[in-house]
């Protein structure tokens, strides 16, 4: 990729940053490279890290992210490690599409996520929900999901999801399933076409684990 392209991508990157009223993107640098866009500078929260890279993850072209932001909170907003477990425990509790049994161990104002869902959406809502609260700086989410049907039919219903998606090509992208696990393969339009083809084969009973080996052309 020419000098002119990278810079062409850096731009567009700075541009989606800018238009994102979650990050300010004055805090924030951005250099590309063959398609690689690295992230550096400081962000006020663990949210707004996270929506940096989602945004940086938008842009056509971008075919990586190395995120290198340091959360730099607010002195109003920095809490020490039992208060923010006493927030985690009660936003989790008071979620009602989230089980009970979540666990969480906070260390620095790094909060890891423990215990086991029956669906992608529960587990990935948890780490959400963590994310937006006061104080933490980053955020591991180990919840684990609960098999729940043969490999057959996961394969099965996988597929029909993607042809039932029209941001989908299903033709282009090959679905392998050992156990809970599934293996994505083929070539994807972007990282959106990427992000909509993991998320339907997280949505379906039975997976517990999704390989991403989607290729962006």
């Amino acid at each position: 990729m020419s000098q002119v392209h990278n810079e062409s991508l850096r731009d567009d990157v700075l541009a989606e940053l800018d238009l994102d009223p979650r990050i300010d993107a004055r805090q924030i640098g951005v250099t590309a490279e063959d398609g690689v866009v690295t992230l550096t500078g400081s962000v006020a929260s663990f949210a707004e890290k996270w929506a940096a890279e989602e945004a940086a993850k938008r842009v056509k072209g971008v075919k990586a992210v190395a995120e290198r932001l340091d959360v730099d909170l607010p002195a109003m907003h920095v809490r020490d490690d039992t208060d923010i477990a006493h927030e985690v425990t009660n936003a989790i509790a008071w979620n009602v599409t989230l089980p009970s049994d979540i666990r969480a161990v906070v260390e620095d104002g790094h909060v890891t996520l423990e215990g086991t869902v029956d669906w992608y959406y529960q587990r990935e809502r948890a780490a959400e929900t963590v994310r937006n609260l006061r104080g933490v700086r980053g955020v591991t989410n180990y919840i684990a999901l609960r098999p729940r049907i043969s490999p057959e039919n996961v394969e099965a219903t996988i597929k029909r999801a993607f042809h039932r998606q029209a941001q989908l090509d299903a033709d282009r992208i090959d679905v392998r399933v050992t156990g809970g696990r599934v293996i994505l393969s083929g070539n994807v339009h972007g990282w959106f076409e990427r992000s909509e083809a993991v998320q339907a084969a997280w949505s379906v009973p039975g997976v517990t684990e999704v390989d991403n080996k989607l290729a962006l052309v």
